[in-house]
């Protein structure tokens, strides 16, 4: 565990040489794309990207053939990520700020994976089911929503405890929104579950 990791706004930063919010170093992100399963040639959607650590690693898995969007609100975020991706010439990323809650600029069934990393605790409960509508809209017919989580333990970083959702919250929240559970991964600090669309 990196010691120099920290939390900035609910969501984990790495150290000083870090490149803006990522949750990719607080786990081991080897175990998160293993069961993933994400193929060559795939269409990834990682939701509120941040510095966009998960997207590069899945851009080198989905190869040229495929596509990976990373969205975030932030216009500085994407604008340093941008700068960053097409600096190490990577091409099979697009990177846009975009208000997750609102209307994705993807067209209907077109995302085989939609990945979210500690990000959910951050959107209010109007704003979920506006969000979750809209991934199941993108998402392929059985496609997958994976999101990774804060457990809801004490710990000296990370979100306040309120703020913290729960495997049971978790899985509660979004199966009402037409997902069903899969996969659990236990990461340590944080939890990842997997669900099928059902749309």
């Amino acid at each position: 565990m990196n010691k120099d990791i920290i939390f900035k706004g609910n969501r984990c930063k790495g150290n000083k040489n870090r490149f803006g919010p990522s949750s990719f170093f607080i786990q081991d992100p080897t175990i998160i794309f293993d069961k993933m399963n994400l193929q060559e040639g795939q269409i990834f959607l990682d939701l509120g990207c941040g510095a966009g650590d998960y997207a590069i690693e899945a851009s080198k898995i989905i190869g040229n053939e495929g596509i990976v969007y990373a969205f975030d609100i932030s216009e500085m975020i994407i604008n340093n990520f941008t700068i960053r991706h097409k600096a190490m010439g990577i091409e099979n990323i697009k990177s846009t700020a975009v208000d997750i809650t609102g209307i994705l600029p993807i067209k209907d069934n077109h995302i085989d994976i939609c990945f979210m990393s500690t990000v959910l605790h951050t959107i209010n409960l109007e704003e979920k089911k506006d969000m979750f509508k809209e991934v199941n809209r993108v998402l392929k017919q059985k496609g997958k929503l994976i999101i990774i989580e804060c457990k809801k333990d004490n710990q000296s970083f990370g979100p306040p405890m309120h703020v913290r959702i729960s495997p049971d919250e978790m899985k509660s929240i979004v199966s009402q929104y037409g997902f069903d559970k899969i996969d659990f991964v236990d990461l340590g600090f944080n939890y990842m579950m997997i669900f099928d669309s059902l749309m």
